[in-house]
């Protein structure tokens, strides 16, 4: 049975090549066009799509107005579609928290430079988004106030799932979570909320330094960050070439770019460098793994939350190798469960923890 997806954009010209492009896939059917978010939120009830492409900036309604509007009423997985700007990123975060799960550029070129891997990337990405609709229909459930209160999409089917008791067992640790020197936070998609949930809860006084890793472009990566330190008791910013570890802060990895650490005498800083060829991700979690294994003698704890692909499994299991802790986010409470099905699979997970569990061990951190 084919994909039905409501397309939302008020460029006839972009719903035109949106519709075009997922319907050269007999897998994809759009069913219905709208241009501004009123006649979304009325066409996602008259037609019950799949999944709905929304535009962030539309006249009448906005996207994020939309967002909401729908799902407080019949929720469905949506795909925001993006301006590769500063204001289109803050929008894009206000929309993910508003219950969107995924986002991806406006333009083609900003997808991948390569037209036919845009146009394949689109397709796969509806299709994944397509495919949480249970979780989503799960999450609708609690209602719309219980969604603004979690703040967002992830964090809400993270309640839902303790709700419904689907967390799943975890593996007993060696090591006191309390004794450790580094925090590493990793993500993908659905990672956005699901990171803002869980930093949120760590303390002021926490007195070892954090690095974060989000799959993110990089004219998004310094609005991240900004979102993070207004939200967060500890500093977070984008890390810079050079930045040096310092307790209570966290750096977030900028796009397009991979973060490594290196040894200097009396302290240990951030190296930035381009995306060589045959790396997929930019930011990588494997890398940045890597290299606190290479580089970071002591304690570290490594947290891998939703995302897709399997992104950190071989830099978990160099981490695992020098002793430190995995932690990975469970199937129920992840947006995409890709990422920390590949940890705990391979059986690298110290423990394996609802997105509230993991709010709640990190509010300990000290």
């Amino acid at each position: 049975m084919a994909i039905r997806v409501l397309v939302v954009d008020d460029s006839h010209f972009i719903c035109h090549r949106v519709t075009e492009i997922l319907e050269e896939d007999q897998e994809f059917k759009v069913v219905g066009v709208a241009h501004d978010g009123r006649q979304a939120v009325e066409m996602a009830a008259a037609l019950q799509p799949d999944v709905i492409t929304m535009d962030v900036e539309m006249p009448v309604m906005d996207g994020i107005s939309a967002v909401k509007r729908i799902m407080s009423t019949r929720p469905v997985p949506i795909l925001m579609f993006s301006a590769m700007t500063q204001v289109g990123a803050r929008a894009t975060f206000d929309a993910l928290s508003a219950g969107a799960i995924d986002f991806l550029p406006k333009q083609m070129e900003d997808i991948d430079a390569n037209r036919e891997t845009a146009r394949y990337l689109l397709r796969y990405r509806v299709r994944m988004v397509a495919g949480q609709a249970a979780k989503v229909a799960a999450a609708g459930t609690l209602g719309d106030a219980g969604l603004r209160r979690s703040g967002g999409f992830a964090a809400h089917i993270g309640a839902a799932a303790v709700a419904k008791e689907r967390v799943l067992p975890a593996k007993p640790s060696q090591a006191d979570p309390g004794k450790i020197d580094l925090l590493a936070v990793a993500a993908s998609t659905g990672g956005p909320v699901a990171m803002q949930y869980v930093l949120s809860r760590v303390p002021a006084g926490c007195s070892m330094p954090i690095l974060l890793i989000q799959h993110m472009p990089p004219n998004f990566t310094k609005s991240f960050a900004e979102r993070l330190n207004s939200l967060c008791s500890i500093e977070v910013r984008e890390a810079q070439d050079g930045d040096i570890l310092q307790p209570g802060v966290a750096l977030l990895s900028p796009g397009a770019v991979q973060m490594q650490l290196k040894q200097t005498p009396g302290s240990r800083q951030i190296a930035l460098r381009p995306k060589q060829a045959g790396e997929i991700y930019s930011p990588s979690v494997d890398i940045t793994f890597s290299s606190l294994a290479d580089n970071f003698a002591g304690r570290v704890l490594a947290v891998v939350l939703t995302g897709m692909g399997a992104d950190g499994k071989l830099g978990a299991m160099k981490l695992r190798q020098r002793g430190a802790q995995i932690w990975a986010q469970d199937e129920a409470s992840s947006t995409i469960y890709g990422m920390p099905k590949a940890i705990a699979e391979a059986g690298l997970a110290d423990h394996v923890y609802s997105l509230d569990e993991i709010a709640n061990q990190f509010n300990k951190l000290h």
